[in-house]
């Protein structure tokens, strides 16, 4: 047990030193694919993630899964996209606040973590725009064509009608439908992947929190996506306060990691700090060993209960080297 302890901290310490200087925004365009499972093409071409190294889904690239294929897209700040099984879409305007993209087949869920100014994020689907006008988060589907809003609200733009889809509302895309309220607690399995990979990246942002926070360059600029060499990924790093996510995983701001607490268990199968219940104590950091998925590949990187998950206090953490190279 000390030696697993011993680890858990060690691989803290390097992916917090590690995050150091490689923070926020990845490029001036949207579409970056930020983690795959199974077969995924674009443009037909199969992907190959590498360490440090991403595609990007071009303007009129089209991006599909098959068989058991799953991908997750970053879009503008703090804006995922995670496809399902079998589904596809194609890139029309991949500007990072002005997103557009058509929707070809199968099933993808939006987690839009916020909207800066004049941020926009549209889909169509046959004679449907739909405009994501607020956090939340939102599912398309072809089979039934549909769209559910599990928070936030979405603009309908069919036939010249514009109407309005609220939370815990699906609105038919197909002939005169009316929005129907539905139980936005529950979910299939691409549901459940999405919670899931919103759980990881929540993980992998505490320590890029952290490291922005340390190195002064989090205080500058919006929210964006930091690197986090240790988990592999990227996560969204908001620049002021805490999101928690739909789900309730919490995404920190380097103003606010400092007053971060970790009750021990609480990720991965137990309670989730939220706002309210994070201003108690000072920082512990969450470092995670084996059983957690450390790089964008094809393997399912999947993190339950059973994962190993540790806290340390902060006297933990101030004994522990500081000194660290930066990666990206």
């Amino acid at each position: 047990m000390k030696t697993l302890n011993y680890l858990a901290v060690a691989l803290g310490c390097l992916g917090i030193a590690a995050v150091a200087s490689a923070q926020q925004v990845i490029s001036a365009k949207a579409g970056l694919v930020n983690y795959i499972e199974g077969k995924v093409l674009l443009d037909g071409k199969p992907i190959e993630l590498k360490f440090g190294n991403f595609p990007s889904v071009h303007n009129e690239s089209e991006l599909r899964t098959t068989g058991e294929g799953r991908a997750e897209v970053l879009l503008g700040p703090g804006a995922f996209l995670r496809m399902g099984e079998s589904s596809a879409f194609r890139m029309i305007a991949n500007g990072i606040s002005d997103t557009r993209l058509e929707f070809l087949a199968g099933s993808m869920i939006v987690e839009c973590a916020e909207f800066e100014k004049d941020q926009a994020v549209t889909i169509t689907y046959r004679d449907a725009t739909l405009s994501l006008v607020k956090k939340g988060v939102y599912r398309v589907d072809s089979e039934p064509a549909r769209l559910m809003v599990y928070d936030g609200e979405a603009k309908v733009l069919r036939e010249g009608q514009i109407q309005s889809v609220g939370k815990s509302k699906l609105l038919a895309l197909s002939g005169v439908a009316v929005a129907e309220k539905f139980d936005n607690k529950d979910g299939d399995s691409l549901y459940r992947w999405a919670r899931l990979r919103s759980e990881y990246l929540a993980v992998a942002n505490i320590s890029a929190a952290r490291s922005a926070s340390d190195s002064g360059l989090g205080f500058m600029g919006s929210s964006g996506w930091a690197w986090n060499p240790f988990f592999g990924t990227y996560t969204f790093l908001p620049m002021s306060g805490i999101y928690n996510s739909f789900w309730g995983y919490p995404y920190w701001s380097p103003s606010m990691v400092y007053m971060l607490y970790v009750p021990p268990g609480s990720y991965f199968g137990g309670r989730v700090p939220t706002a309210n219940t994070a201003t108690t104590t000072a920082t512990r950091a969450i470092s995670a060993t084996s059983g957690v998925h450390s790089g964008p590949t094809n393997s399912p990187g999947r993190i339950s209960s059973s994962s190993t998950v540790q806290s340390r206090s902060a006297s933990s953490a101030s004994a522990a080297p500081s000194s660290g190279h930066s990666a990206h």
